[in-house]
Formats: structure tokens, C-alpha cells, sequence
């Protein structure tokens, strides 16, 4: 895929995933679509392992691999987020 279509796909994959996942999620447009492309490599890798079939260029399998993708990132992100804020409010004195 060109540089042109990762960058579409991650922005949509991106803009859906911080829609359907509840909580505070940080950055902007660039995040969004690094959160989309990460989530597109993620979920390519989980497709090709899982049915053989990942990404295949700017399709409807393609998006909904990338925003499953992304929302397994976004998880971590809040439970990584969430454990830290736990910790750094619950520091014996």
C-alpha cells in the first residue's frame, strides 16, 4: 500500500477506534493517525495469523482490521495509564 492510503486508512481506523472506546484519549489529529496506522499493523498481523488474510489495500477488511487494531492499542494505552495514575496516587508516605 502507498504512504498515501496508510495514512487515510489510519486516520479513519483512528477517528472510529477513539469513538467506540470510552475515556480520555490523548493527541490530535497526528496521534490519531499513528494510533490508526499502529492499529493497522496490529490488526494486519492479527488477520494474516488468524484467517491468512491481512490488509489488502484501501478495503472495507482493511478498515476493519486497522480499528480493531486500534482499539486493542487504545486499551493498553488506558490500562497502562491506569495503572500508573494508581500508583503515583497510592505511594506509601
Amino acid at each position: 500500500m502507498g504512504i498515501f492510503v496508510w495514512i487515510i486508512i489510519g486516520l479513519l481506523a483512528g477517528l472510529i477506534a477513539r469513538a467506540i472506546m470510552p475515556g480520555r484519549q490523548p493527541g490530535g489529529i497526528i496521534v490519531t493517525i499513528l494510533l490508526g496506522i499502529g492499529g493497522g499493523l496490529l490488526g494486519g498481523w492479527l488477520g494474516s495469523a488468524i484467517t491468512g488474510r491481512g490488509m489488502t489495500g484501501f478495503s472495507f477488511w482493511s478498515l476493519l482490521l486497522a480499528v480493531i487494531g486500534a482499539l486493542i492499542l487504545l486499551f493498553l494505552y488506558q490500562l497502562v495509564s491506569n495503572m500508573v495514575e494508581r500508583r503515583r496516587h497510592h505511594r506509601p508516605a
